[in-house]
């Protein structure tokens, strides 16, 4: 059965080919999740990179469903950018969708790998995980388990709760031909009950020849199949008008699939076979997906409640388990090191001892850190965590004494150095710089509350917060991290910590509690908000911005005196009054007693209702006028 449903397969591939397509329609083959493209690019797994361009804007159709169905939680399971995803949507960020309700997802779509497309992001997983049910019911087809399974090191048994998956969402840039004919952008559409060529290509006021080409069809009469995309190309952005509230038929989920075809015997379903041909290849490839899927669903329950039954877990057990989870990282030999830097050219120097590197053939950029001092302790502690908001480790090598660390890169360098750029519209956009605030806070709260034992940074500021291409912050230089609710008593690594951001607490005793980090960030917070570190006061020394700042607390006309610090960029009332509540939440976070500082659960909760409010200030629609839209 399982050589015959593969030739299937292959065939099935062969019969969809057609020298027109700009790319190929996978079929229901997507559901196997035993997919290989030894033989070349598959369908089952991404779009192939065959654009003009090697990166570009594209589109996806994502249907809200809950706990994604506000744009702040879409934005998150898609990591596109909140504002852009309000405005495309014609709504507020402070929108809730209806269920069902289609919503369009702009995002950076470009070729990783010399084969496939992808645009990135990042998913915790939740309970019962399997590469099938993320890919199918949580991104409703929008990736592949085939392609989660090549993305992330965990085996399909392996998924536990907790864990954070690397997902490669479904996109493609428009080909020669397609530029050629007008085509700017591709959306990818998931497929609904009931859809067709035709429907699609009517709604979204294509010609249906288009939409054949652009998917390899042979006519707009193919059938199509739920949890399964097709590229819609279009010459404009997508419009909000496009989209519908989508409600499927009960029962009807991927993992249902199978049972309404159980109705057909073995027998019947081979002499289908040989009297039908090439159509019923479809068919087989479905069956024998479902089968492996049903399997394999049914060899993990078992697993999970023998689990279960044995340990009985606790939530402290899993907490354990999710903290300790080790995350390949590559060894690197010495020589790769070499070349990809250039042997440390200084052409090659980001800043000290990071070099850029560019990898393998498929010019992966990466950053690489030269230590002298034993780095173990730092990669040890970097493969038991997994955050968004922490710089990834992507692996290491060690040569003649010294140490090296290879770092995703980072695009836009420390955001010490963001913020002494010359002022840009992006850097006078209030939003970013509470968005920046809001990942550092994440990151530290992962931190403190979700590793076992839980850690403190200690050496948390503005030149250890990195930003990527899309100002997403994430937090760098773990050296100096150390197990919380400890005393250090020799006075060490001082020298590598800058003191304007460590607390009096370790100054005067060495003591290291999650406080000590909340200390540092409302230094980092106030950054932020005056685009300085350090100031002149006429007649006096130079002091950091934030001494200064609380020395003016709790004095007359307080808060003029603080305004006056603010970066002068934000003018309106609404920057003003916003950036006020920032100093107010940093200085919070820069009380003398540990004790009386915030949590950073507490931080963040502070930081999201300070983006809500602000946000709703100045975006023209209102909330209720965001939820009565007219669907």
């Amino acid at each position: 059965m399982n050589h015959v449903a593969f030739l299937f397969t292959i065939t099935l591939f062969l019969l969809c080919f057609d020298g027109k397509a700009q790319q190929n329609y996978s079929g229901n083959s997507i559901l196997s999740c035993k997919n290989d493209d030894k033989m070349g690019p598959s369908p089952s797994f991404l779009y192939t990179c065959n654009g003009l361009n090697k990166s570009c804007m594209a589109f996806l159709i994502f249907k809200s469903r809950p706990p994604f169905n506000t744009i702040l939680t879409v934005s998150n399971l898609t990591s596109s950018n909140p504002e852009e995803l309000a405005r495309i949507n014609d709504v507020t960020v402070l929108t809730e969708f209806p269920t069902g309700k289609e919503v369009i997802v702009p995002l950076n779509c470009s070729c990783l790998n010399r084969d496939y497309y992808q645009a990135e992001t990042e998913y915790v997983l939740g309970q019962s995980p399997t590469y099938f049910t993320v890919a199918n019911t949580t991104f409703q087809g929008l990736t592949t388990c085939d392609s989660l399974m090549r993305a992330n090191p965990y085996g399909e048994f392996d998924l536990l709760p907790g864990m954070e998956l690397h997902v490669p969402l479904r996109c493609a840039c428009p080909t020669m031909h397609q530029v050629t004919d007008g085509t700017k952008y591709l959306l990818t559409y998931s497929v609904n009950w009931h859809d067709n060529i035709t429907s699609i290509a009517t709604r979204f006021n294509v010609a249906a020849g288009n939409l054949v080409d652009a998917n390899g069809f042979n006519t707009p009469t193919e059938t199509l199949f739920p949890f399964t995309t097709v590229l819609i190309p279009l010459p404009s952005e997508p419009l909000s008008s496009m989209t519908k509230v989508v409600s499927d038929p009960p029962d009807m989920s991927p993992s249902l699939i199978c049972s309404s075809m159980k109705c057909k015997s073995k027998r019947k379903f081979y002499t289908a076979i040989a009297t039908t041909g090439g159509s019923i290849v479809v068919l087989c490839a479905v069956l024998y997906g479902v089968f492996l899927f049903r399997k394999r669903s049914a060899r993990f329950v078992k697993r999970g409640e023998e689990g279960e039954k044995a340990k009985g877990l606790s939530s402290d057990d899993i907490r354990g388990e999710i903290a300790i989870i080790e995350h390949h990282s590559k060894v690197y030999e010495f020589e790769e090191i070499k070349e990809a830097t250039e042997n440390f050219s200084s052409k090659n120097r980001i800043k000290g001892s990071v070099f850029r590197g560019v990898f393998g053939n498929d010019k992966n950029i990466l950053a690489v850190k030269k230590m002298r001092e034993d780095a173990s302790k730092e990669v040890n502690l970097l493969k038991r965590i997994n955050h968004f908001n922490l710089i990834k480790l992507q692996g290491y090598c060690e040569n003649d004494a010294c140490s090296y660390l290879v770092y995703e890169y980072m695009e836009n360098g420390s955001l010490r150095e963001w913020l002494s750029k010359n002022r840009t519209t992006e850097h006078q956009i209030l939003a970013k710089r509470i968005l920046i605030a809001l990942d550092i806070a994440n990151g530290l709260q992962y931190l403190h509350n979700f590793t076992e034992p839980s850690y403190v940074h200690r050496n948390i500021n503005s030149g250890n917060i990195l930003l990527n291409k899309d100002l997403r912050a994430k937090i760098a230089n773990f050296a100096q991290a150390e197990e919380s609710e400890r005393k250090i008593t020799s006075g060490c690594a001082l020298s590598d910590m800058e003191r304007g951001y460590i607390a009096p607490e370790y100054l005067e005793a060495g003591i290291v509690t999650t406080k000590m980090d909340v200390y540092a960030f409302g230094v980092v917070l106030l950054e932020l908000i005056t685009s300085k570190d350090f100031v002149t006061i006429p007649e006096e020394r130079e002091a950091m911005v934030h001494v200064i700042i609380v020395n003016f607390t709790g004095k007359e006309n307080e808060e003029e005196k603080v305004s006056m610090f603010v970066d002068p960029s934000f003018t309106g009332n609404n920057e003003k009054v916003c950036a006020l509540q920032l100093v107010k939440l940093g200085l919070t976070c820069l009380i003398q007693q540990p004790e009386e500082r915030p949590t950073m659960v507490e931080v963040v909760s502070s930081l999201l209702k300070i983006y809500v409010s602000y946000m709703d200030q100045i975006l023209p629609l209102s909330i209720n006028n965001s939820l009565s839209m007219e669907m």
